[in-house]
């Protein structure tokens, strides 16, 4: 389907034909023409299928028609990397409508880790469309430079996220900050308990569009396992960029720490990699990031803070080299390679401690991935003790008393007082 058949505004529709989007994918042939009714929805769909576009579009074309007004659009995201994202998508459209006209909509995109006070002077007078991370959008309306008395439309973009984990509580206060019932879409790669308790209370009669392949990874992503013994898998890592030829690799570790760690270790052998954390400033996360899409950096080591929002065009390989805590992480993890109807190979390290982690990733995602062995490096399994109430850490880990960040594998308040009385008894 093109977007040429879709009922919008003349000028909105040359603006998505200058950004050279011709065929709608398959989530945006599901999910536009719902919004433009007016009815609540949920798109469940992967990573790299066209969301973003899915509903942009639609905000734009109801402030065409008279249907949004100032201060009408809310769109939450997770992340300062995918607020970036989307507004960019916003402002490309934007742009090529005042190419063609005087009128388009205001847009502007909200976030932490930059000064608030340039973001307080762009939000004077109001914007139509704000893109916005939870906890700088009640930062602003602490200082009474965002209302949300106004808000009819709401997109809640990486769903699954923001109603998990750390971003649970900010993301149900501007929700309770909000003085009507807004026009609800949730879109989410994956699916949570909290969530579907979200859409059955918020939303009214919602639309789903789900993707028969959302629960599986893309199929233009070839997996594979590779085992190995812990301090083997950075030997293997520059072994394996070697000899694929891989000129951008996303590598994805546990912590801030094992980011650096790795890099440097990388970087000693003449291998151009650099960390990317939360610990980072913004500036340096976005410089880092636009290096690595640029190509100025071969290896980008970091954390689940790139799992999910950020969009890497042309990415062929990704790699764990610490698994995921959560079979969802997983899905979000390999999904930054093999995007817009490219191919790439994920990659995950699994050692003889982290085995059993996951077989459960496998089950939960409901993937079956033989296993493989690399030439040259011997792997030697271990069977771990039933009575074993932790996963050794790995070798980065070792100094820092980590687990390697998997979950439900790190040991309880009980366990470790129990180990300090041990401990205490063996001093005497």
């Amino acid at each position: 389907m093109a977007f040429a058949s879709f009922p919008i505004d003349p000028a909105l529709k040359s603006a998505v034909a200058g950004l050279n989007f011709t065929v709608a994918t398959e989530v945006q042939r599901q999910t536009i023409p719902a919004m433009l009714a007016g009815i609540d929805g949920h798109v469940q769909a992967p990573t790299g299928s066209g969301k973003t576009l899915a509903y942009t579009l639609p905000l734009i074309q109801h402030w065409c028609e008279g249907r949004l007004q100032r201060g009408g659009a809310l769109v939450l995201v997770p992340t300062r990397e995918l607020a970036a994202q989307v507004a960019a998508v916003m402002h490309g459209l934007v742009n090529a409508m005042r190419a063609q006209q005087a009128r388009a909509p205001k847009t502007a995109a909200v976030f932490g880790g930059v000064s608030i006070n340039p973001q307080m002077l762009r939000l004077r007078g109001g914007v139509d469309i704000l893109v916005a991370t939870p906890g700088r959008l009640l930062d602003l309306i602490a200082k009474n430079a965002v209302q949300l008395d106004g808000v009819t439309h709401l997109i809640v973009d990486e769903a699954d996220r923001l109603l998990d984990g750390s971003f649970a509580d900010e993301f149900m206060q501007v929700i309770t900050a909000l003085k009507t019932k807004p026009q609800t879409w949730l879109l989410s790669a994956t699916n949570s308990p909290a969530l579907l308790a979200f859409k059955s209370t918020h939303l009214q009669q919602p639309t789903d569009v789900a993707l028969a392949e959302s629960t599986n990874p893309q199929p233009a992503i070839t997996q594979r396992v590779i085992q190995l013994n812990t301090g083997q898998r950075t030997s293997a890592l520059r072994h394996l960029i070697s000899t694929n030829g891989w000129s951008q690799v996303l590598v994805f570790v546990a912590s801030k720490y094992n980011a650096e760690h790795l890099a440097d270790k990388l970087y000693a052998k003449k291998i151009y990699a650099t960390p990317f954390h939360g610990g980072l400033t913004q500036g340096q996360r976005t410089e880092r990031l636009q290096d690595f899409k640029d190509g100025r950096w071969d290896v980008l080591i970091t954390t689940d803070l790139a799992a999910r929002g950020i969009d890497i065009a042309n990415l062929p390989a990704v790699v764990n080299y610490d698994l995921p805590r959560s079979p969802a992480d997983y899905t979000h993890r390999i999904g930054r390679t093999a995007r817009g109807g490219q191919v790439g190979v994920a990659v995950s390290f699994v050692t003889p401690e982290t085995a059993p982690h996951f077989k459960l990733i496998e089950k939960r995602c409901n993937l079956t991935i033989a296993r493989e062995l690399l030439s040259n490096f011997p792997f030697t399994p271990a069977v771990l003790s039933a009575a074993a109430t932790s996963i050794a850490p790995t070798d980065v880990d070792a100094a820092r008393g980590g687990t390697g960040g998997i979950k439900g594998k790190r040991p309880s308040k009980k366990d470790k007082a129990r180990a300090a009385s041990q401990a205490k008894g063996a001093d005497r």
